[in-house]
């Protein structure tokens, strides 16, 4: 008998779709999260917002600022969940000079991406950007909407 292929779950947990809206993305780096327990737990059920989320650097270490993680109602009774708390962000020490110089020196933001599992461990793309002005968003959709008209008429043909 042949061998059926299972699908495999998607990795990615939560996408910040804003993030490319707002911003020109110039470079991107993976970085990882100090979590908690049980907000471990409600990563793998998917409870987590990550729109409203900020990076910051303070004394040289990178922290998530807004990201919620919605508690579990199975969550221990010893543990009072913190949704929204601020999160180390875990990145090599060359990673972070660089991320510093740029934010500090250039004008870059640091702007958190996607969420994702890598090797059973909870993965955070974060990425040096520049914010885009409202002509600079409109261009981009113009942009957008010309190639998708594009493809309709080459298949078309």
């Amino acid at each position: 008998m042949a061998k059926q292929k299972t699908k495999t779950p998607s990795s990615t947990i939560a996408l910040n779709k804003k993030a490319r809206h707002d911003y020109f993305i110039e470079d991107r780096f993976e970085a990882g999260l100090a979590l908690q327990g049980w907000e471990v737990k409600s990563l793998r059920e998917g409870r987590v917002q990550l729109t409203d989320s900020y990076i910051i650097i303070q004394n040289n270490e990178a922290w998530l600022f807004g990201f919620h993680i919605a508690p579990l109602l199975s969550a221990s009774t010893h543990v009072t969940p913190d949704p929204t708390r601020t999160r180390k962000l875990l990145l090599h020490r060359r990673e972070l000079d660089r991320l510093i110089g740029a934010v500090e020196r250039k004008g870059y933001t640091l702007v958190p991406l996607a969420l994702y599992w890598k090797k059973g461990k909870a993965k955070l793309e974060i990425a040096l950007a520049h914010g885009k002005q409202a002509h600079d968003k409109r261009a981009t959709e113009k942009n957008r909407d010309w190639q998708r008209e594009k493809q309709r008429l080459m298949r078309g043909r």
